[in-house]
């Protein structure tokens, strides 16, 4: 198969870790690259979503849509494998207007995502049926739902309720790993600059308001550097 026109890259990364299973973004672009290798074509845009799979608010796609449409260039995605239990990706990669291609499923088309939306979908809902009747089973055995309603933490609890914290801080530090990285080796080495471009890029801080500084740019290597 022989590539011809304009393409704009999708990428999806949620973790560092990602990298050394070899899911990455980097993996991801050699994957573009073999596939586009050869034929008269050009990349006009490259997109990286930060974020997490369970997550239906796709800013990176809406972006990297757009651009299709203004260049009349063809989506081509690299893993659609690791998206295709995400309906609201799907349902929005087929009605979108764009041409689309995916590295990994050249064959996938149109018809071949909606039904993968309508299995994701079905999925979705089975484990949430799942979900409120053993929640409801719990609740007649006597099970207290809904945390401590009331109760004077313990100990325990309070270290417990640290160690998500931590966890949850450890997890967002790991999402935000791969753009710094790319930031690092387009020259922007230093804290500030990278804040900066953290900001340009739009990506929201730990707490999900304000603008990203350099202190909070430490941060996060500091616990980059711990795991």
């Amino acid at each position: 198969m022989t590539n011809t026109g304009k393409f704009v890259c999708y990428y999806r990364v949620s973790t560092v870790r990602q990298g050394k299973s070899g899911l990455g973004l980097e993996a991801q672009k050699h994957a573009v690259t073999e596939f586009l290798n050869g034929g008269d074509w050009s990349i006009v845009g490259e997109f990286t979503e930060i974020e997490s799979g369970k997550r239906s608010d796709r800013t990176a796609l809406g972006k990297a849509l757009a651009m299709c449409r203004l260049h009349g260039a063809k989506l081509v995605i690299a893993k659609l494998d690791r998206l295709s239990r995400n309906a609201a990706f799907l349902l929005n990669l087929r009605d979108s207007g764009v041409d689309f291609v995916c590295a990994d499923m050249p064959n996938a088309n149109k018809l071949t995502v909606g039904i993968m939306a309508m299995v994701a979908e079905d999925e979705a809902e089975r484990i949430s049926d799942r979900t409120r009747k053993a929640l409801a089973a719990a609740k007649r055995r006597g099970v207290t739902l809904g945390g401590f309603r009331g109760k004077v933490p313990t100990a325990k609890h309070r270290a417990l309720s640290a160690e998500a914290r931590q966890r949850a801080a450890s997890n967002r530090a790991s999402d935000i790993g791969p753009v710094i990285a790319e930031l690092q080796a387009a020259g922007k080495t230093s804290l500030r600059d990278i804040a900066a471009g953290l900001n340009a890029q739009g990506i929201p801080t730990s707490r999900g308001n304000g603008a990203w500084t350099a202190v909070q740019v430490a941060r996060v290597l500091a616990r980059l550097s711990w795991e």
